[in-house]
């Protein structure tokens, strides 16, 4: 589920379940793993890509409708500690956005440190509301952390996709590049950032991303109910199951 190229020092991480790349446990669980192998590893930095034109569609609705509560439960709180995962991450990160990256597809970008979306006809977003879900306390904080308040308010509440020349205008995305030049430009500014003194550029930036990690730091029990008490209401039901059936076609 996760392909492995090594650009010197960078690692890219590259969502290889098709056909959108769509999040459930399983590769979850991957692409921890995959972070923690590239520390291991002695990489110095990351670059998340995806298929050309489809970066990621987000959680894996028809997957996960078919879980009980508990594995909603236990799904969230994966999919919560690897948002925590790459915002601690102790190396730079890097989102290239090969195409639509809905929802989780955006998700996963917010929390690096920089955003390269594919030019074109694609989608970016949080469109949780649109599908029933309100979103959790934390992906609210790290769409406030890029875009600033106002915007996120903007984006969030009206769950909005938005075109990749609205995404760079409100700050969401920080470059645009012709679809096959993503990954190379995500690994050109990867390089650019470790060109500085290591240590120096480690401490602050783990300083300046404080804010990102304490947003998981405060995810407790509690907070977990909560957003499964929100994913098994009848509202988010009738609307995450609609949305399954257009998907099956």
């Amino acid at each position: 589920m996760i392909e492995t190229t090594d650009h010197g020092t960078i690692r890219e991480l590259r969502l290889a379940r098709p056909p959108v790349n769509a999040l459930d446990p399983t590769l979850i669980a991957a692409l921890r793993e995959a972070l923690a192998g590239a520390g291991r590893d002695g990489r110095e930095a990351v670059v998340l890509s995806g298929a050309p034109g489809r970066f990621s569609g987000g959680l894996d609705v028809p997957a996960l409708l078919r879980l009980d509560r508990a594995g909603i439960r236990a799904a969230w709180q994966a999919f919560f500690g690897l948002l925590h995962d790459i915002a601690a991450c102790e190396i730079p990160t890097v989102a290239a956005l090969t195409g639509h990256s809905p929802a989780g597809g955006t998700v996963l970008a917010l929390f690096t440190d920089y955003r390269v979306l594919a030019s074109g006809p694609f989608v970016i977003g949080l469109n949780e509301v649109q599908v029933g879900l309100p979103v959790p306390a934390p992906l609210v904080g790290g769409l406030a952390y890029i875009v600033g308040a106002r915007q996120a308010e903007r984006l969030a509440a009206g769950g909005l996709l938005v075109d990749p020349a609205e995404a760079l205008r409100v700050g969401l995305v920080d470059e645009l590049a012709s679809p096959d030049e993503v990954v190379p430009r995500a690994v050109a500014w990867a390089r650019e950032r470790l060109a500085r003194p290591r240590l120096a550029l480690l401490a602050t930036r783990r300083l300046a991303r404080r804010a990102l990690v304490a947003g998981f730091q405060e995810l407790d029990a509690t907070a977990l109910e909560a957003v499964t008490d929100a994913w098994f209401s009848p509202e988010a039901q009738a609307t995450l199951r609609a949305l399954a059936a257009r998907l099956g076609k």
